[in-house]
């Protein structure tokens, strides 16, 4: 009877210790940390793609506007499931890691900043602006180079770069902010050639002259 003894105090030791790592992993979920910055994340979420539709609507009539404008597609809430799935595990695993209020504070400031530059973009394109790159000429298609765009051609596409990484530097996410980073930035390197190749068409050498005046707002983007 001794040996059942002693393996029951092994298993309960085990239990015990089981019990332990798993109310420890549940309080660094909902500790004030992963609290508040996982509150900043959903807000920062919900506000730009509501004000994404609420805009697209305000300019071009609630009829003209579909689910598309709020920009949600397969692969974005992919990228935002792998982020969330890494600040989970570096939550539970290494807590420590996301203590880095100094980060954390960063990344918010760089999120408002981006959804600034991308909703003062909308703003004074007007009508000109469209979540679709357009491939025809439109009566109501002009060239925009005043306020925002005379400081970067694309700052619609720069809002949203700055945003997007800032939301992970705002998670202390160390891999999903390089792979944001990276991955909306290929996006961006192939879409900007793409939509200028259309208004080179449209605006001929009033374009070139400004491209060449301007930066794309890209980082490494001509």
């Amino acid at each position: 009877m001794s040996w059942l003894k002693h393996l029951w105090g092994d298993l309960e030791i085990q239990l015990k210790v089981s019990m332990f790592y798993h109310s420890a992993s549940l309080s660094e979920i909902f500790s004030y940390t992963a609290c508040r910055q996982l509150s900043q994340m959903f807000l920062a979420i919900i506000f730009f793609h509501s004000s994404e539709y609420v805009l697209a609507a305000a300019i071009h009539g609630r009829s003209s506007v579909t689910l598309k404008s709020l920009l949600i597609s397969k692969n974005y809430i992919l990228a935002m499931f792998f982020s969330f799935v890494e600040y989970l595990i570096e939550i539970i695993f290494f807590p420590e890691l996301k203590e880095y209020w100094w980060v954390s504070n960063l990344g918010l400031a760089v999120v408002i900043i981006g959804e600034i530059v991308r909703t003062t973009a909308i703003i004074t394109a007007g009508q000109a602006f469209t979540h679709l790159i357009k491939i025809y000429h439109e009566e109501h298609h002009e060239l925009i180079t005043h306020g925002i765009y005379g400081l970067v051609r694309h700052p619609g596409y720069c809002g949203f770069f700055i945003w997007s990484v800032g939301t992970q530097i705002m998670l202390c996410n160390p891999i999903s902010t390089i792979a944001f980073a990276i991955v909306v930035w290929r996006f961006f390197a192939q879409r900007i050639p793409y939509e200028e190749y259309f208004l080179r068409q449209f605006f001929g050498s009033q374009y070139a002259e400004y491209a060449q005046r301007v930066p794309s707002g890209v980082p490494f983007v001509n």
